[in-house]
């Protein structure tokens, strides 16, 4: 074969290999972006908050620098009015989830075991449902995991808003956080958890005197 025919196939086989590289870092890409939308995105939030950032992921606040949470009220995904500082006297896990939200399904049962077991020691659970445009998906997200704690409906995101620059991070759903007995914002996580490490998180708080 002479190098005048060997010249096509050369540059079609390079043509090839390079549609190839492209594909699969496209593909690395849309894979990264679809995580980091799914499963907290970025992490931080910035400001000046004063979480420490533990080995776990899980950001704590010494108690004596906590700032208190905002104010957090109104109707819940099934139409009923609810205020959190009602709840003030008690530790409050509050999570921020989305009935389209992955990482948020998986970590309901665990969510709602946690909250059975310790409901009767002091811990109320609310949810912050946002991004759902209609409540009824958020009722019927509900249903499907057997989450029984109530939820304000968030679907534009006010209420998060509220919270200072860094407390929360919008892109990061779902995110926990564990208010003390006063009201004040003691851990936050901004990625899914698991059972355990939200019993982890919530157990230092659930100490405290």
């Amino acid at each position: 074969m002479s190098a005048a025919s060997r010249a096509p196939l050369r540059s079609t086989t390079w043509i090839r290999s390079r549609r190839a590289a492209w594909t699969t870092a496209g593909a690395a890409v849309a894979a990264l972006l679809v995580s980091a939308c799914t499963s907290g995105g970025i992490s931080g939030g910035g400001g000046d908050t004063k979480f420490v950032m533990g080995k776990d992921g899980i950001s704590t606040v010494e108690k004596g620098k906590r700032d208190a949470a905002p104010d957090l009220s109104g109707k819940t995904v099934d139409g009923k009015q609810l205020d959190v500082s009602s709840y003030k006297g008690k530790i409050v896990v509050l999570n921020v989830w989305g009935s389209w939200c992955a990482p948020c399904r998986a970590e309901a049962p665990g969510f709602e075991k946690v909250y059975k077991d310790l409901q009767g020691k002091g811990v109320q659970f609310v949810g912050i449902n946002t991004r759902d445009t209609k409540a009824a998906n958020a009722l019927a997200f509900e249903k499907e995991q057997g989450v029984t704690y109530p939820s304000l409906y968030d679907p534009t995101g006010k209420l998060m808003l509220r919270f200072e620059a860094g407390t929360l991070n919008l892109q990061a759903i779902p995110s926990t956080l564990i208010l003390d007995r006063e009201g004040k914002i003691a851990a936050r996580s901004l990625a899914a958890l698991s059972e355990e490490k939200l019993r982890g998180m919530i157990a230092p708080v659930l100490a405290e005197k």
